[in-house]
């Protein structure tokens, strides 16, 4: 066999993985912090605590679904979509979109890298979970399940 078509095979084997991959981790939510091995929602320092005053909207009397576009991205528009679609289904939880581009400081202290990027903010602001890419109904759902339940707490 040529090293050519080895290097070609391995090539498309590498593209398939990392496809799959992307899919797999792809609007995932994951909690904030790991802390010896636990997943910690509560963050150590307030830098994951956001106001009324950062986000430039009020907070939602339970949640927040806390989103970062930017203006050419598609994937973008369809999870402004589901966030608007979950917020009409459950009370007391906000949407608010903000432009990664125009909101930088913000996007450097919470470690925002690609948009969108959707923060569940509890009613203190806290942030509960992330998700990077576009997520599903049901785990935006589940992810203010959490973000509600720790306010029972």
């Amino acid at each position: 066999m040529s090293p050519g078509i080895v290097v070609l095979v391995a090539a498309v084997v590498a593209g398939v993985l990392l496809s799959v991959l992307k899919t797999w981790y792809d609007g995932r939510f994951r909690a904030t912090r790991v802390i010896e091995g636990q997943a910690v929602s509560k963050p150590e320092t307030s830098t994951d605590q956001l106001t009324a005053e950062d986000i430039g909207a009020d907070l939602g009397e339970r949640a927040t679904l806390l989103q970062f576009s930017s203006a050419f991205c598609a994937p973008c528009r369809a999870t402004r979509r589901v966030l608007a679609e979950v917020e009409t289904m459950v009370d007391g939880v906000r949407h608010v979109e903000l432009d990664a581009e125009s909101n930088l400081e913000l996007v450097r202290r919470l470690n925002i890298l690609r948009t969108p990027t959707v923060l569940v903010l509890d009613a203190a602001g806290d942030t509960v979970t992330r998700a990077s890419g576009a997520p599903r109904k049901a785990d935006v759902i589940a992810a203010l399940g959490a973000a509600v339940d720790r306010q029972a707490s």
